[in-house]
């Protein structure tokens, strides 16, 4: 099994290309199912989960082909996709527990085809993450709904039709899945509580270059007025929010300055404003947005939808507190086990008390470098920012995780002076 070795210390200096959302890619993804023309995806990034994604999608009869760019530091990847008929309504248990956002297959199924047969997802390591949300949202919009050992049943065969779907609390993935399902829905829907996160916002963009009616999204009410059929269209992916916080993260945890290119401010209004009071400097560029830092202040911090402090940052944003002067008390709202990279950060020499869905952080500059176990995706990439500043040897192990959510990871922070290799096991 592959392990990463980071000898830390070093600052981070440089520029590093943010590739394509891989949030906003899945969900852009699925929307090809919804019509026979062809939907061209650009700048999609190169990770596990796009190719888990890609066979999820063939095997229901999706027509891909893929091409390969690149310049300027960037590779990306285009997809054509279109989808004439369905070659079968199943997404397997194999391909779903890989990636829980398998489930966004559900909505566009049975808005086009009427029938959808899609396994329920399982258990996830960063806490329960049920989808009872997606299945009331299409019962509100007519589909009838049957659990069957172990997979959703979800049949419309006289088509979907219109009504307000009301979430109780933000759930994005739900969002996204009633979002794809009520283009095709017969009269006006309108989600009530819906997610305002910019991957909301990007596919109904996508969707109404493919001649959706959709208003209001990146708000909390969006409005869809359904139509018959949609066309072919050409969207590039946004860029990656997460993975530009969480090399913001890593150049300041080092002191660094960075430029991150391609990334945008806006899509990150909480971080830029929780990393300026830790004392980071940010400032847009004509490429993108550059950081740097001399010194760390503690900031406490919550997470909460977007607006709000991403919970896919709070580890990473924890790692950096780790290197602060002063205390910081960070709290998880989102994700009841979001908290797994603690014991791992305290190996570097953290020191990290949890109190229930809070963790006080005690800043030092005595982080060292040791071995650590990767638990998920951000949990794993929080401890390289931690081993980047920490004096001597880490090896970062199980970093199949990383490469779901960080294309290149090694290569990108290599050329901004990090010693960092990746070896084979």
């Amino acid at each position: 099994m592959d392990k990463i070795v980071i000898k830390g210390g070093k600052r981070l200096e440089g520029s590093i290309p943010i590739a394509g959302a891989k949030n906003a890619a899945l969900p852009l993804m699925c929307a090809g199912i919804l019509t026979d023309e062809v939907l061209t995806l650009e700048n999609l990034p190169l990770l596990a989960d796009i190719d888990t994604m890609q066979n999820l999608l063939v095997q229901h009869g999706v027509e891909l082909t893929m091409r390969h760019a690149g310049g300027n530091g960037r590779r990306t990847r285009t997809f054509a996709l279109s989808t004439p008929d369905l070659a079968s309504s199943l997404a397997p248990y194999d391909l779903v527990r890989k990636m829980r956002a398998s489930v966004l297959v559900l909505g566009p199924l049975v808005a086009r085809f009427g029938v959808a047969r899609v396994s329920l997802p399982g258990g996830c390591a960063i806490g329960a993450r049920p989808i009872d949300l997606h299945l009331k949202g299409l019962e509100a919009l007519g589909a009838e709904i049957e659990l069957d050992k172990g997979y959703v049943q979800a049949s419309a065969p006289n088509g979907l039709r219109g009504g307000d779907v009301v979430f109780p609390f933000v759930s994005v993935g739900a969002t996204e899945n009633l979002l794809m399902a009520a283009v095709l829905a017969r009269g006006e829907t309108r989600l009530i509580n819906a997610a305002r996160e910019p991957e909301v916002v990007d596919l109904a963009n996508c969707l109404n270059a493919m001649g959706a009616h959709i208003e209001g999204a990146g708000t909390d009410v969006i409005t869809i007025k359904g139509v018959e059929g949609l066309h072919g269209a050409v969207h590039p992916v946004i860029a990656d929010r997460i993975e530009t916080g969480t090399y913001a993260m890593a150049a300041a945890a080092t002191r660094g300055s960075v430029e991150l290119q391609g990334a945008e401010l806006d899509a990150l209004p909480s971080v830029i404003d929780h990393l300026m009071r830790a004392g980071v400097e940010v400032e847009a560029t004509d490429g993108g947005v550059k950081v740097s830092a001399d010194r760390i202040v503690g900031v406490d911090v919550m997470t909460e939808p977007f607006p709000g402090f991403p919970t896919d940052l709070q580890a990473q944003m924890m790692a950096l507190l780790a290197t602060a002067e002063g205390a910081s008390m960070v709290t998880e709202t989102i994700f009841e086990n979001r908290f797994m990279h603690v014991p791992e950060l305290t190996r570097l020499g953290a020191n990290i008390n949890l109190h229930g869905r809070s963790a006080m952080v005690r800043g030092t500059q005595d982080l060292t470098g040791a071995a650590v176990m990767a638990t998920d995706l951000r949990a794993s990439v929080s401890l390289v920012v931690a081993a980047l500043a920490a004096q001597g040897q880490t090896e970062v192990n199980r970093v199949y995780h990383l490469d779901r959510g960080y294309e290149r990871l090694e290569e990108k922070l290599a050329a901004c002076g990090a010693d960092i290799e990746r070896i084979s096991g």
